[in-house]
């Protein structure tokens, strides 16, 4: 893959993954514009997807290490999540090197149009609200699930690790996102770890990627930090309505 040493794709790389750590952070769905970028500088399909975990594992790693540093999350309060989200990452990578992933454009699109009508439509919800399920029941079935979509695919992974505490678990938006960055993270390194020894990743880009995320983690994990919340809700709406035209633009062509 010589062609990708190529300074204007590795520039073009460097920036999707600086904007891509930032939403990320605040939102998720930095998948949507790193994914793309990848396959847009002709990266085949499974090396995408394991280059994206490279980048991404370090834009998580930031965010997590900042909300754990802040104490906006107490390691043994998610300790359980981040297994949980290991194990189901284990089990979507291992698969999506075995099966064709492409059952998932007809799914993912109808989920992401639903978490943004959710946020774009339902009350306030930035305050922390009543739980629908027990923390054992979200622990042992959704985590692990989200876990597997991230190790299989990954694009929204901490929208829908976010949406879920919010929503199942009556977290506040900015409880819930900071629990997210965590539970990613495990879901990203476990899927980045059996990727590399499958012998799917492209380091370079990849490389470059890791700088770019850690500057955009950086940001948007100040942003949280400072409970700036204002802008997850909107940003929530945008990423997954971007990410569904995304998908059905893809589609159709």
């Amino acid at each position: 893959m010589e062609w990708l040493a190529s300074p204007e794709l590795l520039a073009m790389l460097f920036v999707a993954a600086i904007v891509a750590g930032f939403v990320d952070t605040l939102a998720g769905g930095g998948g949507l514009i790193t994914l793309p970028a990848l396959l847009l500088a002709q990266v085949p399909p499974v090396a995408a997807l394991a280059t994206n975990k490279l980048q991404a594992s370090f834009g998580t790693l930031t965010a997590s290490w900042r909300m754990v540093g802040s104490r906006m999350v107490r390691w043994r309060d998610v300790r359980g999540l981040f297994w949980a989200a290991v194990i189901g990452s284990a089990i979507g990578t291992l698969l999506v090197q075995r099966v064709d992933p492409s059952i998932l454009d007809i799914l993912i699109p109808v989920v992401l149009i639903g978490m943004a009508l959710y946020y774009l439509l339902a009350p306030d919800t930035t305050e922390a609200s009543q739980p629908r399920i027990g923390e054992p029941t979200y622990r042992n079935t959704v985590a692990p699930a989200i876990g597997f979509y991230d190790g299989f695919f990954g694009p929204g992974t901490g929208s829908l690790f976010a949406f879920t505490r919010n929503t199942l678990r009556g977290d506040s938006l900015l409880d819930s996102t900071a629990r997210a960055k965590i539970m990613n993270f495990g879901s990203n390194v476990v899927s980045l770890l059996l990727f590399a020894l499958g012998g799917h990743m492209v380091w370079l880009a990849g490389g470059v990627m890791i700088l770019g995320q850690l500057i955009g983690a950086t940001l948007g994990s100040q942003m949280i930090v400072r409970g700036r919340v204002q802008w997850i809700r909107p940003l929530i709406v945008i990423v997954c309505v971007a990410m569904a035209i995304r998908y059905f633009w893809q589609s159709a062509i």
